[in-house]
């Protein structure tokens, strides 16, 4: 199926853009808004967007099958892990769902269409409207396309006119859903652009962040300090910056029957978007005194990534990270020859997954790929000193542990700046209602106009 060329993105690859092309769209796009969504009211959009997630769920649903035919060669993911992960994000995209995230962040599903109050507002005689951008610019990551399908949701949801630009050679994803939105929706879809440049082309760039009231960027550190000093001073600017994340198991958590699940369920962090995304482990923390040691457990692991390999191969890599991989695992197989501190385990002949297992509870960053560390620790306490020269880089824990345990582990990890404390397995799998960073994800796009009665 050949798409028809809605978006800039749709145009064929030698196709030139210019400064006059990308204002041009932001301009069209905000009389789009104004005339097709500003009004749309809020439980029809959910309707919308519901359905739309259902359509995305069925196996012979033409994007999806399209996304799944192309996907492998434009994004590197292998077809069951696009398979998997695009479920994951559709699965959360249902009616109750985004009603919840309005409720949750605004506190009334239909504050965005008119002075809304909740109970306790009525008492103190107030009311509320929100508002969202007019404009919204999206500069997207490209290393895993959730993030950017969940930014044009919630643009959506505001009421927003969108502008994505995604890195070069990674909009087919955003693409597809935008021409399935067009397809049921033509006048929403009219309302978004997708396009894809290199970062950092201020020819390209300068108009669009001159059109734009909000502009969203994820990213390096660095790319988003650059970023932020080419965005006017007139418009809101939210960066996502470079995280890290690690899993945390308690000694209680393994015995008996239990081990089996906690292994599946590291294997499954592990192995979603093969570990690019900033909420996959980099590091497993697994406590002494278990029914395992943490060396047996990550013997046991490794076993693990063996079996998934076969049902779920990694996928083709660049020459440079297999060869990057390659290095660290020569670093490591030196330091296991000359201490029993030190353990390696890795896939033959392939760089399709690696375990290291190392006594120091020092954090190390991963080469990813389906690279994990697993480090020894008597405790939480001991593990987080471990981590703690990366501690503002930290976004997600996983955990496994008891119930009457995992509350306490919870909160210290609260306490030491992890923004995100889930059950181990669902690292990649947050709830629509997650705070990104630790911030609202819708709540950060609006502003409020109180009414005092």
């Amino acid at each position: 199926m050949n798409l028809p060329d809605y978006f800039i993105a749709d145009l064929p690859a030698g196709a030139t853009l210019g400064p006059t092309m990308i204002r041009e769209a932001c301009q069209t796009l905000k009389r789009n808004r104004q005339t097709y969504l500003a009004d749309r009211s809020t439980p029809r959009l959910i309707r919308i967007l519901g359905r739309l997630a259902e359509e995305w769920l069925q196996p012979e649903y033409r994007f999806r099958r399209l996304a799944l035919e192309r996907g492998p060669a434009a994004t590197g993911f292998p077809v069951k892990t696009l398979a998997r992960g695009l479920d994951s994000f559709f699965r959360q995209l249902t009616e109750p769902n985004l009603r919840a995230l309005l409720l949750h962040e605004l506190g009334h599903v239909q504050r965005l269409d008119g002075m809304a109050a909740t109970a306790l507002e009525v008492e103190g005689g107030r009311a509320a409207v929100v508002k969202g951008p007019a404009m919204l610019a999206h500069i997207a990551a490209g290393n895993i396309p959730n993030p950017t399908l969940l930014s044009m949701v919630l643009g959506l949801l505001t009421h927003s006119a969108q502008f994505v630009k995604c890195a070069r050679g990674t909009s087919l994803l955003p693409r597809l859903f935008a021409h399935s939105l067009y397809e049921v929706e033509p006048k929403l879809a009219a309302c978004l652009e997708i396009a894809e440049w290199e970062g950092g082309s201020a020819a390209l760039e300068t108009p669009l962040f001159e059109e734009a009231d909000c502009v969203t960027a994820t990213g390096s550190d660095e790319t988003l300090a650059s970023i932020r000093r080419c965005v006017p001073s007139g418009a809101r600017f939210l960066g996502y910056g470079h995280r890290l994340s690690f899993g945390y198991i308690s000694r209680e958590a393994l015995f008996g029957s239990n081990i089996e699940t906690v292994l599946a369920h590291a294997t499954h962090d592990i192995v979603a978007w093969n570990q690019l995304g900033c909420l996959s482990p980099h590091v497993l923390y697994v406590e002494t005194g278990g029914g395992l040691t943490p060396v047996q457990f990550a013997a046991r692991l490794a076993e693990h990534l063996a079996q998934r390999e076969q049902e779920e191969p990694r996928g083709q890599i660049p020459l440079d990270t297999s060869a990057t991989i390659s290095f660290r695992r020569g670093f490591y197989e030196i330091r296991a020859a000359h201490s029993e501190q030190t353990r390696l385990w890795s896939s033959p002949d392939s760089t399709a997954w690696t375990v290291v297992y190392e006594d120091d509870p020092l954090f190390a960053v991963s080469c990813l790929h389906r690279f994990i560390h697993v480090k020894a620790a008597s405790d939480l306490t001991r593990a987080l000193q471990g981590a703690d020269e990366v501690r503002r880089h930290i976004s997600t824990v996983g955990l496994a542990a008891p119930e009457d345990k995992a509350e306490a582990l919870a909160l210290q990890l609260a306490h030491w700046g992890a923004t995100r404390v889930c059950p181990l397995g669902r690292m990649q799998s947050p709830p629509l209602t997650w705070r990104h960073d630790g911030r609202p994800n819708l709540g950060d796009l609006v502003t409020w106009t109180d009414w005092e009665q």
